[in-house]
């Protein structure tokens, strides 16, 4: 067991996640070896979407370039994960687990990256820095990940792998928000750790690629 802080100070003791199935040494060598490629090929596309922004921003997206937040990571650790910034800029988050998107703070030009999934794009940072993983569970607000933690069965466990940029639950599940829609990623995020493989993740590749070329993110 290990104490975590929530930004109101207060001490959340968590236990470690139970034990799951491991894979072969081969499959997580190859595949943060296919990160660190991915990452490496996608940094100058990183570049030109941040001068292209850099520019537009002054006019349709008002505010920072980037967007940083707390995230819960691999093992319950915190981490900080950057965005292209897509909502108006605000000091702080009040959306609570339980709130809906903040719809109406989407800017023009941050709608059409999200669509994309360009807003995404900065993370190939924290995979580089091995944060996250191209593929793996989406991580939440490290905040909302502790009410998860406490409240939806299998939460924890799904903290057992490196989160990733995409994942089987946002292919399949789309865009999540709340309690009940929570507990239905947990359980396509256990099937991916559980069965995850060679096959599994080049199909999530390409379903990420159909969600992207569609503009069907969230």
């Amino acid at each position: 067991m290990f104490d975590v802080t929530r930004l109101d100070g207060s001490v959340v003791a968590l236990e470690p996640s139970v034990s799951v199935a491991k894979p072969s040494v081969i499959f997580l060598v190859s595949k943060r070896a296919f990160d660190i490629c991915a990452s490496l090929l996608l940094l100058p596309s990183l570049i030109f979407v941040a001068i292209f922004l850099f520019f537009l921003n002054p006019r349709y997206n008002k505010g920072r370039l980037f967007y940083t937040q707390k995230r819960m990571g691999r093992d319950c650790t915190p981490f900080i994960a950057i965005k292209f910034r897509s909502m108006t800029d605000v000091p702080t988050q009040k959306r609570t687990a339980h709130c809906p998107l903040e719809v109406d703070r989407i800017t023009p030009l941050g709608n059409f990256i999200r669509k994309c999934r360009i807003d995404e794009l900065p993370q190939i940072i924290n995979v580089l820095k091995g944060d996250m993983s191209m593929i793996g569970p989406r991580p939440d607000s490290y905040e909302h990940a502790l009410y998860f933690v406490e409240n939806v069965a299998g939460y924890r466990e799904r903290h057992a792998v490196r989160p990733g940029i995409s994942g089987l639950a946002q292919t399949e599940l789309g865009y999540i928000e709340g309690v009940e829609a929570t507990r239905r990623k947990v359980m396509a995020d256990l099937y991916y750790i559980s069965n995850t493989n060679f096959q599994l993740e080049v199909w999530i590749f390409f379903r990420t690629l159909a969600v992207i070329l569609r503009r069907a993110g969230a």
